[in-house]
C-alpha cells in the first residue's frame, strides 16, 4: 500500500511538472507571438511602418509647391509644361535641381506695385478686384485665382500683388490706370524686378477704356506744355478725350508737392487722331497760357498749324477764340460717320442739333456731311450752323462749347462763311 501510494505520488508530481511545462511553453510562445507582432506594429495604433512611410512620401506626389495650393495637381502641371511656370533651375553635377516655382527666384517677376489707391481699401479687396478683372479680360490662364497675395502700404498709399505665374504678371500690366473705387491705378515693377529670359515683358492685349498711366515712347506720342497748374488729370484727360479715346496719359507731377508741372505726354488709340489734336489744341488759349501741342519724339514731323479750337471742361472757365468770329458754327465731336448712315437716325440728329440752336437765334440753313460708300467725303463728322447774323452764331458758340451731344463734350470753331457755301467742309 505504501509504495503504490508513494507511485500514486510521484505520478501526480511528474503530472505538475509537465502541466507547468506546458504552461510555461504556451507562455513563452504567447510572448514570443506578442513580441513578434509588437514588431510589426509602427507606434500604439498599429500603423505598419512601411505603410506609413509609404503614406508619408505620397504626400509629395503632385502637390503644388508653397503659394500654388489653390490649385489641382493637374493644373500646376498643365501650367508647367505650358511654360507658364519654370519647372527647375539647372543644377551643377552631382546636385539635385532647385524648385524655382513659390520661391524668391522668381517673385519680383510674378509681383506688381500698385500705387494711389483709395483710402481705407483692405487687402481682400483689392485681390478680389483684380482676380475679378483678370478673369473677366480672360487674362487667368488656369482655374482658380491668379492673385494670391496682396500687401498694403496705407502710410505711402501704394501696395503690392504676387500672382501665381510670370505670365499672369504680365498681362496684369494692362491694367495700368484701370479706375478702383474712383481712383486711377498707377500699376508698375517693382524695383528689384529682374526680366526672366524668354519672357514677354509687355502685356499681349489692352483693356477697353483703360488709359494706361505709362506713355511709350513712340512717334506719335504726343508732349501738351503751358497747362495751368490748377487743372487736374481728369480735367486735361477731358481735353485731350474730346479729339477720341486716348491709349495712354500721363500729367507730370512734382514728386514733392503732388501738383502739376503744367505739361502731360499723351498717345491716342487711333493714331490718324495724332495731326488732329496737334492742330486743334496747339496754341489754344487756357486762362493766361496758350497750349504748345506738339509731337514728343526726337526728329518727327511737324504737325500742319490750324486755327486753335476754343473746348471747354465741364467746371472750368476756358477764355479764348474759336477763331474771328463769323456766322458759321462747326461743331466737332457730336456725330459719328455710323451714326449719320442710317436715315433715321440721321434725321433725329438734324432735328435736335436745329432745336437747340434755334434757341440762340435765327438758323438760317445747317449741313452735316454724311458718308458715302468709297468717297472720301470732306467734313465727315462734322456739323455746320448758318446763323442769320455773327451775333447769334457767337451767342450759340459760347452756350454749345464744352455742353454734351451724345456723351461727347462739344468742340466749336468759327467756320469761313465762303468756303461754307461752296461746301468746302
Amino acid at each position: 500500500m505504501g509504495e503504490e501510494r508513494d507511485f500514486d505520488r510521484d505520478k501526480d508530481r511528474d503530472r505538475r511538472r509537465s502541466d507547468r511545462k506546458r504552461s510555461r511553453s504556451r507562455s513563452k510562445d504567447r510572448r514570443r507571438k506578442s513580441r513578434s507582432r509588437s514588431r510589426d506594429k509602427g507606434n500604439s495604433f498599429g500603423v505598419d511602418k512601411k505603410k506609413f512611410r509609404r503614406r508619408k512620401q505620397s504626400l509629395y506626389w503632385d502637390v503644388p509647391p508653397a503659394g500654388f495650393e489653390h490649385i489641382t495637381p493637374l493644373q500646376y502641371k498643365a501650367m508647367q509644361a505650358a511654360g507658364q511656370i519654370p519647372a527647375t533651375l539647372v543644377a551643377a553635377p552631382g546636385m539635385a535641381p532647385v524648385p524655382v516655382v513659390g520661391s524668391t527666384i522668381t517673385r519680383q517677376a510674378r509681383r506688381l506695385y500698385v500705387g494711389n489707391i483709395p483710402f481705407g481699401c483692405s487687402e481682400e479687396e483689392m485681390m478680389d478686384y483684380f482676380n475679378s478683372q483678370m478673369h473677366a479680360c480672360h487674362f487667368s490662364q488656369a482655374q482658380g485665382n491668379p492673385v494670391l497675395a496682396c500687401q498694403i502700404n496705407l502710410d505711402k498709399n501704394f501696395a503690392f500683388l504676387e500672382f501665381r505665374s510670370i505670365d499672369e504678371t504680365t498681362q496684369a500690366m494692362a491694367f495700368d490706370g484701370i479706375n478702383f473705387k474712383g481712383q486711377s491705378l498707377k500699376i508698375r515693377r517693382p524695383h528689384d524686378y529682374q526680366p526672366m529670359p524668354g519672357m514677354s515683358e509687355q502685356p499681349n492685349s489692352a483693356v477697353a477704356g483703360v488709359v494706361s498711366t505709362v506713355v511709350q515712347d513712340s512717334p506719335h506720342k504726343i508732349f501738351v506744355g503751358g497747362l495751368p497748374s490748377y487743372l487736374n488729370e481728369d480735367q486735361v484727360k477731358e481735353l485731350l478725350m474730346s479729339f477720341g479715346q486716348l491709349r495712354a496719359f500721363n500729367l507730370v507731377k512734382d514728386s514733392a508737392t503732388g501738383l502739376s508741372k503744367g505739361y502731360a505726354f499723351c498717345e491716342y488709340f487711333d493714331i490718324n487722331l495724332t495731326d488732329q489734336a496737334i492742330a486743334g489744341l496747339n496754341g489754344m488759349q487756357l486762362g493766361d497760357k496758350k497750349l504748345i501741342v506738339q509731337r514728343a519724339s526726337v526728329g518727327a514731323r511737324n504737325s500742319t498749324m490750324a486755327a486753335p479750337v476754343q473746348i471747354q471742361v465741364p467746371g472750368l472757365q476756358l477764355s479764348g477764340g474759336a477763331g474771328p468770329p463769323t456766322e458759321v458754327l462747326c461743331l466737332m465731336n457730336m456725330v459719328t460717320p455710323d451714326e449719320l448712315k442710317d436715315e433715321e437716325e440721321y434725321e433725329d440728329i438734324l432735328d435736335d442739333i436745329r432745336e437747340e440752336c434755334n434757341k440762340y437765334g435765327v438758323v438760317k440753313s445747317l449741313e452735316i456731311p454724311r458718308p458715302i460708300e468709297g468717297v472720301d467725303v470732306p467734313g465727315c463728322g462734322k456739323v455746320f450752323v448758318e446763323f442769320n447774323s455773327v451775333i447769334d452764331c457767337q451767342k450759340a458758340q459760347q452756350n454749345l462749347t464744352g455742353r454734351k451731344f451724345a456723351n461727347r463734350v462739344v468742340v466749336t470753331s468759327y467756320f469761313d462763311p465762303d468756303k461754307y457755301h461752296r461746301r468746302e467742309f
